[in-house]
Order: structure tokens, then sequence, then C-alpha cells
């Protein structure tokens, strides 16, 4: 038995790679540092919603959008 223990952490494929560099990126991005630096304007409204919420939902919708991605891939 001279088979090397692979972490199930560690992706195996250049897909599996895309897909955690743009997920960690994503989360990044609804984290406080970027939310209350960048996102919170609370004079800018679109479409009746306040700019950090807007943005929220979209960086929420995306890090979804990765994760059916990467499941419809079978990463």
């Amino acid at each position: 038995m001279n088979q090397e223990r692979r972490s199930h952490f560690v992706p195996r494929t250049a897909e599996g790679r895309t897909a955690l560099v743009a997920f960690v990126l994503l989360f990044l991005l609804s984290m406080p540092p970027v939310t209350h630096a960048v996102l919170d304007r609370p004079d800018t409204w679109i479409g009746g919603v306040p700019f950090l919420f807007a943005t929220l939902f979209v960086v929420y919708s995306a890090l979804i959008g990765v994760l059916a991605w990467a499941w419809r891939k079978g990463l």
C-alpha cells in the first residue's frame, strides 16, 4: 500500500482551483473591511434599495452561482 493520502480540502483540478479562488475572492467582498470602507454609501440608492444591500445581493448571488457551477461540474 504505497498510496499517498491526499486532503479533500485541496482542489485536484484546474477547475476546482478556479472555483476555490472565485469563491474566496467573492467571500472577501462580503466581509466587513470591504463592506464598511467601500460599499457603505448611505446616500446612494439603486432601485429603491441602499447601495450596500444591492451590492451584497449581487455578491451573495455570485457566491451561490460559483457553488452551483462547481456542483454541476462535479468538483
